[in-house]
């Protein structure tokens, strides 16, 4: 069985993985990964060495310019990237098109499949993000899809909604939360000396994305570091936003905040060991990504989401939601020290976990006759 997966950020690949390896064990699988979207910008930290780094070859690199300044720019880009994509897939013709999450790289990959007539199996589908472009990404890859790996009931029970044929959806839990189970992470020393930085008692790992408006991007980055700026006794660990539109924004307020702040650190990539190694040690993640809510439950440790990226998900009692206001984020920084907090997140539980997820994909392909899947 043919199969192709294709990758386009630091953040897909951490989830795909542990999947890609376990499939790799399969001698009934011939496995081609393909890599395009911000896995080789510079300026987002390169993160295709991760790929290499994990011992995982990539079959086929598609560069993009990345530039997301403006929607035609984009679609440029989309128009470049789909192209591309179409050639490979004639060279490889796969019986199988694996696609995760809601990106628009991931959008223009799957019609470029669906087009080709390639059956299409798609992971993470069935979420709500309801702050986000990403949200009719996501809903538009499931129609384009034969084949459904949700990471919850509900999720599953949407895609169903959506029209899509209940023998051919699964729930099978998320790679993110079964990943965590499944790698060896770094000690709080270990990662001081990888990431050459001494740590303080407390620490914080900040991740802001953008939000659906510049307006609204520049408010919620202005007001988060406004309340850290408070906080100069802990150890801050920012992560640079991904490759969408207003990311620059972001970016440029970040380099400077930690340009004026000694305790604070920021890296274009981690990458998945020492950014899960990071979420372990912190006390909190704050910010609006989507690792406060798929991830971070895990380790029992606070999520203080903020902004509107994240509203829909199926959130753990560890998350606490607050406005994108520094009255709120700061309370809510002073809750996850309180007694009260203490208690609830050691009763708190991830939501996304399921045994054997990645094991659980992997079956399912395996005995699945992909010739009497209808190509939609």
């Amino acid at each position: 069985m043919k199969i192709n997966i294709l990758t386009s950020s630091r953040s897909d690949f951490s989830l795909l993985k542990n999947l890609i390896l376990e499939m790799k064990k399969n001698k009934k699988f011939k496995i081609k990964l393909i890599a395009t979207g911000s896995h080789f910008s510079k300026k987002l930290g390169n993160s295709h060495k991760e790929i290499l780094e994990s011992k995982i070859k990539i079959h086929h690199k598609i560069n993009i310019s990345n530039n997301i300044s403006s929607p035609q720019k984009l679609l440029k880009d989309m128009g470049i990237m789909s192209n591309k994509l179409t050639k490979i897939i004639n060279s490889n013709k796969p019986d199988l098109f694996i696609v995760l999450g809601d990106r628009h790289e991931i959008l223009f990959s799957a019609l470029t499949a669906y087009i080709s007539k390639v059956p299409i199996a798609h992971i993470h589908g069935g979420e709500l993000t309801m702050g986000s472009l990403d949200d009719g990404y996501r809903h538009s890859i499931t129609k384009l899809s034969s084949i459904h790996f949700a990471s919850h009931r509900e999720y599953k029970n949407r895609i169903i909604q959506l029209g899509e044929q209940p023998k051919l959806v699964f729930n099978v839990g998320g790679l993110g939360a079964e990943n965590i189970k499944k790698t060896r992470l770094l000690n709080r020393s270990q990662l001081e000396k990888k990431l050459k930085i001494k740590f303080r008692n407390n620490i914080f790992t900040i991740n802001i994305q953008p939000e659906i408006s510049k307006e609204k991007t520049i408010l919620l980055t202005k007001e988060i570091l406004q309340v850290l700026n408070k906080h100069k006794e802990k150890t801050l660990i920012f992560t640079l936003p991904g490759s969408d539109r207003f990311n620059e924004v972001i970016i440029k307020k970040l380099r400077k905040f930690v340009k004026k702040n000694t305790n604070a650190h920021l890296f274009k990539s981690l990458g998945g060991i020492k950014f899960l190694s990071c979420l372990k040690i912190s006390d909190a993640i704050i910010g609006n990504s989507s690792s406060g809510i798929l991830e971070m439950p895990s380790f029992k440790n606070a999520t203080i989401n903020t902004g509107n990226r994240q509203t829909g998900r199926i959130k753990a009692k560890s998350i606490i939601d607050v406005e994108p206001k520094s009255s709120a984020i700061n309370k809510a920084i002073k809750f996850i020290y309180s007694k009260k907090f203490r208690l609830i997140k050691s009763k708190s539980f991830n939501p996304y976990y399921k045994k054997s997820t990645a094991k659980k994909i992997v079956k399912i392909v395996n005995t699945m006759n992909l010739k009497k899947v209808k190509i939609k």
